[in-house]
């Protein structure tokens, strides 16, 4: 039978490290795994038309090759969990690096179209499983005063990842004298902007051997001794490395490896809590932010912007992404998570509906007519700030610390999986609605920014300041 007595207080909430740069590079190096995925996401971008011309395919069977590797992201999140409890979370973090290394080679060679869309999922996987260790690993280790700031490195990694594949893309696209199928190093450029991913493959698999494990799985596997170590480590000298131990202990007293059948509430349904990460996961896609990531040079083509111009707005709402970013890095431990979802809400509601009432206007000469033309600009940056300042940066931290111990991991996977899902469901259906009504797909876009409001008030519990093992 377990003991139900608390432990002595450790003094974990009020820890401040004594190295605060090496806890920072950690928690960089950790989320290099959401730099891949920002620059996977992105890179796709800049091949979007060569893929088109070169197989000759309509934008139904286009957006299923692009959309595919988010079913790899949705498998690879959905079993991360249980393999990171098993293996530990660095051993998770090198099989994603080999997957990205292996599946950036592949999509630079590949010799048909089925080939392509294989090696998309192959990549797509690592995303998911990264997606899932990277907030899960960050909430671990962080000290709880600073864990909101090192659990938003997550989607900074992202962004900038988004803004430096945007960079090489237009980069190569010049090289290339503007064509993505222009020859480049014996390739199509399209095939090099793939190919570039290697890099950071590898630098993630190199990163990932100069971090230690997560203490708490180091506790679930006996290995006390080094769990201290690391909490010194990252939580300073002030702390009392008995009683946190103590503290983890108790916590994960009552645990067996989390299970999918441990979140279910009752009958076929999940607990309550396991519905609001799906429910973040799910509002964060619905918005479709990554339509202006996977075809935003497709998207400002389509409005009569010249391609390499394109490449360029593109590139300058990474930049606004990146800004946004910082915004919530400097103030998600200030004003909690829960306030900044809701700024973020009303912005995008603004920036997408100002977005659907530009697109409803007729081309003149294969352009929006001039007004039309700058508020669909303006306004397509408006978004993208709300939403990194907000959503794009509070939905990895939630998810990172929402769910208690007891299933953490778990829940973290499958509210991850759906993510995935859903992210899949606007990438495949935007080309098919694009070519329907662009205008009332922004609609359909800004009805889900509202609805996210009041999801936020009623269902959302804050969870700034609070030790991962309050959550309950």
């Amino acid at each position: 039978m377990t003991s139900t007595a608390q432990p002595p207080k450790s003094g974990a909430r009020t820890a401040h490290p004594d190295h605060l740069g090496h806890v920072i590079f950690i928690a960089a190096a950790a989320a290099m795994g959401g730099f891949l995925f920002g620059y996977d996401s992105s890179v796709i971008n800049g091949a979007v038309e060569a893929i088109r011309g070169r197989y000759d395919i309509g934008s139904a069977a286009l957006a299923q090759v692009i959309a595919i590797a988010l079913i790899g992201c949705a498998i690879g999140a959905a079993t991360a969990g249980r393999i990171a409890d098993r293996i530990g979370r660095i051993r998770c973090m090198q099989i994603s690096a080999v997957l990205f290394t292996v599946s950036a080679v592949g999509s630079a060679l590949p010799f048909a179209l089925w080939d392509l869309a294989f090696w998309r999922i192959v990549g797509g996987f690592a995303i998911g499983m990264a997606s899932v260790i990277g907030p899960a690993y960050i909430a671990e280790v962080a000290p709880p005063a600073y864990r909101g700031r090192l659990g938003s490195f997550q989607q900074a990694a992202i962004v900038i990842g988004i803004a430096i594949s945007q960079l090489v893309n237009w980069g190569l696209l010049n090289a290339a004298g503007g064509d993505q199928r222009g020859e480049l190093m014996g390739l199509e450029a399209w095939q090099v902007m793939l190919g570039v991913m290697v890099i950071p493959a590898v630098l993630y698999g190199l990163l990932s051997f100069a971090i230690p494990e997560s203490p708490r799985f180091l506790i679930s596997v006996g290995k006390h001794e080094r769990a201290r170590e690391i909490l010194k480590e990252v939580e300073g000298d002030k702390v009392n490395l008995d009683a946190r131990v103590a503290e983890i202990e108790h916590a994960m007293s009552s645990e067996h490896r989390s299970t999918f059948k441990d979140l279910l509430g009752g009958g076929f349904f999940f607990k309550p809590i396991v519905w609001v990460g799906i429910g973040l996961s799910v509002f964060q896609q619905f918005v479709g932010i990554n339509v202006a990531f996977y075809y935003s040079s497709t998207l400002w083509q389509s409005v009569g912007v010249d391609p390499t111009d394109s490449f360029f707005y593109s590139f300058t709402t990474s930049i606004i992404n990146i800004v946004g970013t910082v915004i919530a890095m400097i103030f998600v431990d200030r004003v909690g998570r829960k306030p900044l979802a809701l700024i973020g809400s009303v912005g995008m509601v603004i920036g997408l509906g100002l977005e659907a009432w530009a697109f409803s206007f007729d081309l003149v000469d294969g352009k929006l007519p001039a007004a039309q033309g700058w508020t669909a600009l303006i306004a397509a940056h408006v978004f993208v700030l709300f939403f990194a300042l907000s959503w794009g940066v509070v939905v990895w931290v939630f998810l990172g610390e929402m769910f208690p111990n007891r299933i953490r991991a778990a829940a973290l996977g499958v509210a991850a999986s759906a993510q995935w899902i859903a992210n899949w469901a606007i990438t495949a259906s935007f080309p098919s609605l694009a070519d329907w009504n662009l205008s009332a797909t922004y609609v359909i876009y800004t009805v889900f920014a509202a609805l996210s409001i009041p999801f936020v008030l009623k269902y959302v519990k804050e969870t700034k300041g609070k030790a991962l093992e309050e959550m309950g």
